[in-house]
């Protein structure tokens, strides 16, 4: 019975790649709109520049 608490009190500690994946996810998405926006903001027809 001891290794099976042992088991799994390991196993509950080691959840896998969740929270990397969240946070690679996040600053994909914030990169993926900072490169939008840097990139759209070139399109913008701004009269001031004559």
């Amino acid at each position: 019975m001891p290794q099976t608490v042992a088991l799994l009190a390991a196993a509950s500690e080691d959840q896998g790649p969740g929270n990397t994946l969240r946070i690679v996810l996040l600053a994909s998405l914030v990169g993926a709109g900072l490169l939008g926006w840097f990139l759209l903001r070139g399109y913008r027809n701004d009269d001031n520049n004559d």
